[in-house]
Order: structure tokens, then sequence, then C-alpha cells
């Protein structure tokens, strides 16, 4: 698919159940597409909703209404409206999500982290974790300069292979490098759709 990653019309807001039921909204009327090849990048200032927005296309968050559609399996999901088994299923053959903090699950080594998703492909677990030792070797985990080239160079390698890469960069020489186009999501704020 040339698109496999296209998000219409989607409202997301938070109720605060200790607070009486106040509901907080997120973002409002969230549409753009990510074609395979292309590296998007959620700009905007901090607090915006672009981790929400992630997470709500991972499938981690619920939205209010509209569709996160992904071409997954030669058909096309709706994440804003999968059962959970078929999240998981994308999860795990289509869709990766790569996590700012290394520690993502607590007490989890990030080596068994990054070894996940192989394991749940069917690769041994001896294997998954070589691979992801090797990888998490190669990054070096640190941002200096050497290795921000390594992050580039592999992220620039998955668009040659047609991967569609949605993502949030604080690093502005890496966003540059990488993106093909940021996408402001503060043009998708509540506060701007109400005034």
């Amino acid at each position: 698919m040339a698109t496999p990653l296209v998000v219409s019309e989607v409202f997301k807001s938070f109720t605060m159940h200790l607070r009486d039921g106040i509901r907080l909204p997120v973002v409002a009327d969230v549409s753009f597409s990510v074609a395979s090849g292309e590296c998007v990048v959620l700009g905007g200032p901090s607090g915006i909703g672009k981790s929400s927005l992630l997470k709500m296309i991972y499938g981690n968050y619920a939205v209010d209404s509209g569709q996160i559609l992904v071409s997954h399996k030669g058909r096309i999901v709706d994440l804003a409206t999968a059962d959970p088994r078929t999240v998981l299923d994308v999860r795990r053959q289509t869709m990766g999500y790569v996590s700012q903090f290394l520690r993502t699950v607590p007490r989890v080594a990030a080596l068994d982290v990054v070894a996940e998703p192989l394991f749940a492909r069917g690769v041994s677990l001896a294997d998954a974790r070589d691979r992801a030792a090797k990888l998490l070797a190669q990054l070096n985990l640190s941002l200096d300069a050497r290795n921000r080239a390594v992050v580039v160079d592999m992220i620039e390698e998955k668009k040659r292979a047609g991967v569609a890469l949605l993502g949030i960069f604080h690093d502005e020489e890496v966003r540059e490098a990488v993106g093909s186009r940021i996408l402001d999501v503060s043009q998708f704020s509540p506060r701007k759709a109400a005034a």
C-alpha cells in the first residue's frame, strides 16, 4: 500500500475521574497520512499532544472518535475500533514502537525490550537477545555525533525499504536529516478549534 497509515478526524480527551469527571481535550480533528518511504516528524511545543497521538496510533490510548487506518496483511484495519487481539497482531506483524525511555517496562532490561518483537515472531530467545545486543551495541545508547549518524543511517535504510515512519525527534539535527516533512500538531489543538 502506498499509504500504509491514514489518520482521519481523530478526537481525544482525557476524563479526570478523581476531579468530578472533568474532560480535558487533547487533540481535535487530527487528519494526516504517512506514505511508504516517508518519515513524518510530529512537531510542536511540549504538551501539545505529540506523544498522545503516537500512543493512539499504537493502540495504547483509545480515541473519542475518528479513524486510524493501517495496512495490515493485505487489508485495512481501523485501530480506533479494532479488538485487542487485532491490535496485538498489528503490533507483532506490522507496526513497531520505539520509546525514548530505555526501560519502557518496569524491571525489564532494555535488551529484552528490544528482543521481544523478534521473539514474538518466532525467533529463539537466545537469537533474539543476540540480535538485540548487536543493535544496542551498534547504537552505543548515546547520540553523540558518531552515533547520531548511525541512527540517521538506520532510519534512511528503513525509508529506502518503503517503511512508513512517524516519530518525535528532540534532536534537531536528526529531525532535519530524516524528516520528509514536519506535521505541526499544534494545528490540532482543541484550544485552537474552540477559538
